[in-house]
């Protein structure tokens, strides 16, 4: 019944998966590559980026006590350096990393 993971079993699950995950990214360009894809789609490429950012932001500071020092601080100061950072880079990772990074130093520190 607990039978140990062969090598050959390792490498066909592994190469299982590999053609599992490119069927699934290759599906929309095969689908969309020769006509307009419909208006479902184009809301969802056009407006689910904002969406899910916004779901974040509000994830992220549900927990904040402001009433208690350090008054949600790192949040805070980290959500600026995310908006200067980006406006200075125009770069996601850099925004991403460095707005991480200055909030893990003050949560520490504060």
């Amino acid at each position: 019944m607990n039978e140990p993971l062969t090598l050959s079993m390792a490498l066909a699950a592994t190469a299982l998966a590999a053609v599992i995950i490119f069927s699934e990214r290759l599906f929309p360009f095969a689908l969309f590559s020769r006509k307009e894809p419909p208006a479902l789609i184009r809301f969802i490429e056009k407006y689910i980026p904002s969406m899910i950012i916004a779901i974040l932001i509000v994830y992220s500071l549900k927990d904040i006590s402001l009433t208690q020092m350090p008054f949600g601080l790192p949040y805070f100061i980290s959500i600026a350096a995310v908006v200067l950072l980006h406006r200075l880079f125009k770069n996601p990772m850099i925004s991403i990393f460095g707005s991480t990074a200055i909030f893990i130093i003050l949560s520490r520190i504060m």
